[in-house]
């Protein structure tokens, strides 16, 4: 028998209620402690990754505003080192990355981890509204990763191109592009929920008519935008990389060649040591994307073939759980990635962090 996921969620947490106070959000430890011997392993663990998902989040959300809020700050200066085109893309990723903080989990996932302290959400009917501007900054997210990827593809493998398309100019209509196509690909999210929350965790955070959950043309839209994110940003970004590096190892044989008949020897080159440091960043960015939303990406398309009938698998509902937490980490992992790969940026983003606490010294001197 197919089980129901949007209310099984709450139907496990009013199970909950009935023994503990439900308004203390520990309660799910408690429980866990009390019947662990009696639970399945899947059991288990999904109830493991919602006791941390306690701490998880608040953590995450506190660490999500303020890196990526710095990370805007520093590369806005524009002394990273960092072309003024590859500035803006960072940039972009960081704002955006901001946004699904906010959108996302403070106003989505801590609320429901939080129920007591956020009931009011309940008798507020916006939650088809929420939906879009979820989805949008979330389809923005992404996409300006692939936008950035084929950037770097574009500087690295078309050098005649390069001068014409990797302008700061192009890279402002390229991210302004994306951000009105996600916002109208997204509006259709209206239509499909109502405005009304619905209590524990799912892919449909809001309520949903049984017209629209077996629904084979509602079916084919939300497949279509699993489809186009994150998908199609999958083989899009793996495509660029594979076709990036392949570019690479010829240049960088011919290149070294060339070197070594004209000098004898090998000295250090300065273009390649610049050209390993772009491709790092590139693949550590692109590499942290695939792996953090693949989890995600596999529950939400199986989520929705289940309601239309292909039922020949059945997933674990923890996986669900950890698909959020990795999607929701990879908006909080970019700075890290900068930080690791760029000694100017760490330089600057020291600095920046430094400074308040340095007019608040000379202030009290």
């Amino acid at each position: 028998m197919a089980p129901n996921l949007r209310k099984m969620d709450w139907n496990v947490t009013t199970m909950g209620r009935n023994l503990l106070d439900w308004s203390n959000p520990f309660w799910v430890i408690q429980y866990l402690y009390e019947h662990y011997d009696s639970l399945s392993l899947h059991d288990r663990i999904y109830y493991s990754l919602l006791g941390i998902e306690v701490i998880y989040y608040p953590v995450l959300a506190a660490i999500g505003v303020s890196v990526n809020l710095l990370t805007i700050v520093v590369l806005s200066l524009r002394n990273c080192g960092l072309s003024k085109c590859v500035t803006r893309y960072l940039v972009a990723m960081a704002a955006a990355d901001l946004l699904v903080v906010i959108i996302d989990l403070i106003l989505r996932h801590i609320p429901i981890v939080y129920p007591a302290q956020f009931d009011f959400r309940f008798f507020i009917p916006v939650c088809n509204i929420h939906a879009v501007l979820l989805f949008a900054a979330t389809d923005c997210s992404v996409w300006f990763t692939v936008t950035f990827t084929f950037d770097r593809f574009v500087a690295i493998c078309c050098q005649k191109l390069k001068t014409k398309y990797c302008t700061e100019k192009t890279a402002s209509v390229v991210l302004g592009t994306v951000t009105v196509l996600s916002c109208l690909k997204n509006i259709s999210w209206y239509f499909m929920f109502t405005g009304q929350y619905v209590p524990g965790n799912s892919p449909w955070f809001c309520d949903i008519t049984d017209n629209v959950l077996t629904s084979p043309v509602w079916g084919a839209i939300e497949f279509i935008h699993n489809i186009l994110t994150p998908g199609v940003p999958f083989i899009l970004v793996m495509l660029f990389n594979a076709f990036t590096v392949r570019h690479i190892l010829f240049a960088s044989r011919a290149r070294r060649r060339l070197r070594s008949h004209s000098s004898g020897e090998s000295p250090r080159d300065p273009e390649m040591e610049s050209r390993r440091q772009s491709i790092i960043l590139l693949f550590v960015i692109s590499g942290n994307f695939i792996l953090l939303w693949a989890v995600f990406m596999v529950f939400t398309i199986w989520h929705r073939m289940w309601f239309l009938g292909f039922r020949s698998i059945f997933l674990p509902l923890f996986v669900q759980e950890l698909g959020f937490m990795l999607q929701l980490l990879s908006c909080c992992t970019n700075t890290c990635i900068y930080a690791v790969t760029q000694s100017k940026f760490r330089k600057q983003f020291k600095n920046v962090v430094k400074h308040p606490f340095i007019l608040i010294v000379k202030f009290i001197k």
